[in-house]
């Protein structure tokens, strides 16, 4: 590795904070450059990781940034984010060049990108496609990854695999989008030991720190940069400050507070990506103290969501209007949008008959950046309407494991990344069946519309069904979704061409360059 994880700290320190970082331009002479893309050079990239998530594993909980990271390069999924441009869907193929369903969109079968080959020089068989998603349905939830049965996932032949679901699925591409990674049928379940066919192959690793080099038979066309090195920061503030001393090329997923620190300088470049973070309440809608629908409408009209964005996020995102999924092409922008309404909210309260004495814990965690901050914002925004509010903050695992869709926390914080598509959230927290329902929304009008898109061809013919789910959501759901945070990477000025797509996009590496 380019630097250690202890040997960063100790430079950080004698360098100073931040802000006197940002003071002290390096001036690479990168932003200069006006000549074509190149290929070439090893791209030194952050990460966000605490010690306790580190997994070699690709087929268990990925928590770390950085882990996720890794993995992309080194293991191709069949789908990934669609970062086309003007792109009509958000699934775009990745070791599946293509896919197709039956009319009753139950069977689904994939083709394997022609002349895709691992690591070692092999062909990419439909037998290895199938052993790991296999491999990865057996595991615990591996259910809400691959929603198939085990034995529903079988190859047609060298190049081809079927899929066949137990109901319409229209979502299934969606659904198999990063987290399918593929491996040599037998390999080591462990990053280090596997063979995978990603963009990049793995040279070392430690401790989540790893250095790859260019996979120079890639099926998508080898890549621009020579290699990667991945280094692990525990903290957003340690991973801004060495983009910042020019310790590191890009520090990814890095936060607002990082983005307004180094927007003067010339030798760095701000990377927004738009609608990357939905960011909201999560109120429990079965029962408890918010299943009143006026209840949650008082809660929604008592937020100030521009003060929100612009305190929270830095103006560094966008107001939200209770819809999760805004990034998808089929979001409906013509609802109401919601603004704060405080004596139409205490009317609400009392036409219910809330108790406005009692006080409500809002249980957050220090999961996305700012999360915590929301939630003690939103405490005192809601003291204007009556509602008292005590902030509980709590250790991811903690938050997951005692409070997470328990009715003993009936209000939540919840960050989602993956913010491109109305169907991702429909089927994974908001159908009544799932079981990540975290805000306990029983809707037979909203289940009755989604089992009917998934029985629909994606495209126009899901129009109506759509809005029909984003209505329902908008008018009675659970979630308060007051802002969309962007995506924020800082880059040297030598990086060109990174990644701009939201969510888990941000890791297609491949095409990101940098100059002399």
């Amino acid at each position: 590795m380019n630097i250690s994880r202890r040997g960063f700290l100790v430079g950080s320190a004698a360098a100073g904070s931040i802000a006197l970082l940002a003071a002290c331009s390096s001036g690479t002479g990168g932003e200069t450059y006006t000549g074509p893309p190149r290929r070439g050079g090893i791209l030194r990239i952050g990460a966000l990781g605490k010690p306790s998530g580190v997994t070699k594993d690709p087929y268990t909980l990925i928590a770390n940034d950085s882990d996720m990271l890794l993995m992309s390069l080194l293991l191709d999924p069949l789908t990934v984010p669609n970062v086309a441009p003007a792109a009509t869907s958000n699934v775009g193929p990745r070791l599946a060049s293509s896919w197709e369903a039956d009319a009753q969109q139950r069977v689904w079968t994939f083709t394997i990108a022609e002349n895709a080959v691992f690591h070692d020089g092999t062909p990419v068989r439909a037998a290895d496609v199938v052993w790991s998603l296999r491999t990865l349905r057996s595991r615990p939830n591996g259910d809400w990854k691959v929603p198939v049965p085990l034995d529903a996932i079988t190859a047609v032949d060298d190049r081809r695999v079927r899929l066949v679901s137990d109901v319409p699925n229209s979502q299934l591409p969606l659904l198999l989008r990063l987290m399918t990674f593929v491996m040599k049928a037998g390999s080591p379940t462990d990053i280090t030991q596997a063979v995978g066919s990603g963009a990049f192959v793995l040279e070392s690793y430690d401790d989540g720190n790893a250095r790859l080099r260019r996979h120079e038979g890639w099926h998508g066309g080898s890549a621009m940069l020579d290699g990667i090195e991945i280094t692990r920061f525990e903290s957003s503030q340690a991973l801004s400050s060495a983009v910042a001393a020019g310790q590191i090329d890009l520090a990814s997923n890095v936060g607002a507070l990082a983005a307004r620190t180094v927007a003067t300088r010339p030798d760095l470049t701000v990377v927004r990506r738009p609608n990357d973070l939905a960011v909201c309440l999560a109120l429990r809608t079965s029962d408890g103290p918010f299943a009143d629908p006026r209840v949650r409408e008082a809660i929604r009209l008592g937020i100030d969501r521009p003060a929100m964005v612009r305190q929270v996020l830095s103006d560094y995102g966008s107001v939200g209007n209770d819809v999760l999924g805004v990034g998808d092409p089929a979001y409906n922008r013509g609802l109401a949008q919601r603004t704060r309404d405080v004596d139409r909210a205490k009317q609400l309260l009392r036409d219910a008959e809330f108790d406005t004495a009692a006080t409500y814990r809002c249980v957050t965690k220090e999961e996305a950046i700012g999360e915590v901050d929301s939630a003690r914002l939103i405490a005192t925004q809601l003291g204007d309407i009556g509602v008292r509010i005590e902030v509980v903050v709590q250790d991811p695992t903690a938050f997951y494991d005692e409070s997470w869709c328990k009715p003993a926390a009936p209000m939540t914080t919840a960050s989602w990344a993956t913010n491109d598509s109305l169907m991702f959230y429909a089927s994974k927290v908001l159908y009544s069946k799932t079981t990540a329902n975290e805000t306990a929304f029983h809707d037979t009008e909203f289940d009755a519309a989604y089992e009917q898109t998934l029985a629909l061809p994606n495209g126009p013919a899901q129009r109506d069904t759509l809005n029909t789910l984003q209505r329902i959501q908008y008018e009675r759901g659970g979630y308060v979704v007051w802002g969309t945070a962007d995506g924020i990477d800082i880059a040297s000025a030598r990086v060109r061409d990174a990644p701009t797509a939201s969510g888990y996009g941000r890791v297609q590496l491949e095409r990101t360059w940098m100059t002399p």
